[in-house]
């Protein structure tokens, strides 16, 4: 695939455009973006959120899983990530699955809690 406008820039601007193409629910442009962020720096939690998030809504299931895995391979107590991943598992039809995971999300958020 050749570049086009919006996969050209600094890695801010890139951000900054996959979030207002993310925001204007242009789930797979947000998804060509962020995915070229994710390559350069695999590390980083927020982008390969985003772009399990657009993976998500534009029903790429098992790309949005995988990501998701990715990020908590990297950070195991990322909770938001596990309730995605619950999600994600619901939506394809893996209820055991994603129910585990949903349990362990809310047992994150309440550790979280204070008072």
């Amino acid at each position: 695939m050749s570049e086009t406008y919006y996969e050209s820039g600094t890695a801010a601007e890139r951000w900054d455009r996959a979030r207002l193409f993310f925001d204007a629910k242009e789930y797979g442009v947000a998804a060509r973006v962020l995915a070229g962020l994710v390559a350069e720096a695999p590390e980083q939690v927020a982008p390969r959120l985003l772009l399990a998030r657009a993976y998500y809504h534009s029903a790429r299931l098992s790309r949005a899983e995988a990501e998701l895995r990715a990020v908590l391979e990297r950070d195991p107590a990322e909770s938001y990530a596990r309730l995605m991943l619950g999600r994600t598992l619901e939506r394809q039809g893996r209820p055991a699955e994603a129910a585990a995971q949903l349990r362990m999300a809310a047992a994150m958020s309440d550790a979280y809690r204070t008072g």
